[in-house]
């Protein structure tokens, strides 16, 4: 099935009982057991599997392509847990670019553990594999400056030395870009974000091409952990995953036409977006990115952090918040966000470009610069 056909009906199961079309919330937190003390309906206890999470992992292992899905209480926990299921030791390439919520982790609670973790630029990746490396982390497009990695060439590099390759997809999604495909091993999604895409549900997700023994590790931490969705909470990522693809196309045409829009203006230094033929790495974003470009971008204001802030303040219509892919278009002030070591230029706003009017988007970043 397409995916557009794959986000309605993976795991929308119509209820028996009443015949309700949409699958029903389970809010029950235990199950009955059997006479002789098993359970045949396949359910316990809600942090070991519940009707609704069963749902969403199934539906994302189907529209990631993969054979077992896990889903978490945030996108941060379901990282945290790839990160827990390696061993003290292990080594870890993550790129020099990526949210800094994940960055923060590996640096200050991981290596604290006595893992090893490189931070790199990608195009230059030979150079940091080490006998102990257990897994490369990629982010593609990156947070927040839009890096794109060859999925396919660290994909052929990890398999000659046997590593585990994982990509967070949050900011391409399934119907821009299915990593699995191209053979890595692990696929995150914070489904936060565009999964979801109404800004009122902390998700995430993994998603393994094998459910092999690796997996089983991070179900372990899922298990023993327990960062697992409420069955509300799955319920409404559902919801939203039925008009993923189509609010895809949306997010990823105005960010198309407000990158090209940014690119020519005054009061802009750079733009940073893989769909402009000027981005560094438009030919692999092409290559590997089937259906657009996403629908984030970042661009930095001529002048320092108050000439960005300043923008940021004036807009009308983007909201200034942190987070990113709901309907509505957000901009941020990154730098100030990530604090003190952070690598992002001072005059740099991130955008998640909402499902507004185009012209209505234009209008109200111009004046926003021109104020």
């Amino acid at each position: 099935m397409k995916i557009e056909t794959l986000a309605i009906h993976a795991s929308n199961h119509p209820d028996s009982a009443t015949g309700a079309v949409t699958s029903p919330i389970n809010l029950s937190t235990t199950f009955l057991r059997d006479e002789d003390l098993g359970y045949s309906k396949g359910f316990m206890y809600t942090r070991h599997n519940n009707p609704n999470r069963q749902q969403l992992e199934s539906c994302m292992a189907a529209l990631e392509g993969g054979e077992a899905a896990l889903a978490f209480g945030s996108g941060s926990a379901a990282a945290f847990a790839v990160f827990q299921a390696l061993q003290p030791g292990d080594h870890i390439i993550a790129p020099d670019d990526m949210y800094h919520g994940l960055r923060t982790q590996l640096r200050y609670i991981f290596v604290e553990l006595k893992m090893w973790v490189t931070f790199i630029d990608f195009n230059e990746i030979e150079n940091h594999i080490r006998p102990n490396t257990r897994l490369i982390w990629m982010e593609t497009p990156s947070n927040p400056l839009m890096k794109i990695t060859d999925i396919a060439r660290v994909v052929e590099l990890a398999k000659q030395h046997d590593i585990i390759t994982a990509v967070d997809n949050t900011f391409a999604t399934p119907c821009i870009q299915r990593p699995l495909d191209m053979g890595v091993d692990l696929v995150m999604h914070a489904t936060t974000k565009y999964i979801n895409g109404h800004s009122d549900v902390l998700g995430g997700a993994i998603i393994a091409k094998k459910n092999d023994d690796f997996f089983g590790r991070i179900k372990m931490v899922q298990l023993l952990g327990g960062g697992v969705p409420s069955p509300f909470d799955c319920y409404l990522t559902l919801r939203g995953i039925k008009t993923l693809p189509y609010r895809m196309r949306g997010h990823c045409e105005n960010a198309m036409a407000l990158a090209k829009f940014l690119e020519q203006h005054p009061k802009v230094e750079k733009v940073y977006y893989p769909g402009l033929p000027s981005h560094p790495d438009h030919a692999v974003a092409a290559q590997q990115m089937k259906n657009g470009f996403g629908g984030m971008l970042s661009f930095q204001v001529k002048g320092e952090a108050k000439e960005a802030i300043k923008v940021a303040n004036t807009t009308k219509l983007f909201m200034q918040a942190t987070s990113l892919g709901g309907v509505e278009s957000l901009i941020e002030h990154r730098a100030s966000q990530e604090g003190p070591d952070t690598k992002t230029p001072q005059n740099l706003l991130r955008v998640s470009v909402g499902l507004e009017h185009i012209d209505d988007l234009i209008a109200d970043i111009d004046q926003a610069l021109l104020a």
